[in-house]
């Protein structure tokens, strides 16, 4: 319905929630297409750190309400940025020159 109404930016909170991995990646590619053939703005607010990081021309990372980081995701999507967020160790790896997270073993 919100692409019907042709607004210049597209607000999306949690999109991906109950859908599974092939309908999650049909839908973020829709929407990076919709971005970059219609110059549309969209935002979204996603969990899902390496959604976002595929996807995402640039991510912006908060902590109890407060912004930590903003840049490409490969500037922030980093093992130090996910221990300050989420006091987790895990490994970063790079597959197609973006970021992807796994459990530090």
């Amino acid at each position: 319905m919100i692409v019907c109404q042709d607004t210049p930016y597209l607000l999306l909170d949690e999109p991906l929630n109950n859908l599974d991995m092939y309908h999650a990646g049909r839908l973020m590619r829709e929407l990076r297409e919709l971005s970059h053939t219609q110059q549309k703005t969209v935002v979204i607010v996603l969990h899902d750190i390496n959604q976002a990081a595929q996807f995402a021309d640039t991510v912006v990372t908060m902590k109890e309400g407060q912004v930590m980081a903003v840049g490409q995701p490969a500037e922030v999507i980093t093992q130090a940025t996910m221990k300050d967020l989420y006091n987790v160790d895990v490994t970063v790896l790079s597959h197609q020159g973006r970021p992807v997270i796994v459990d530090a073993v």
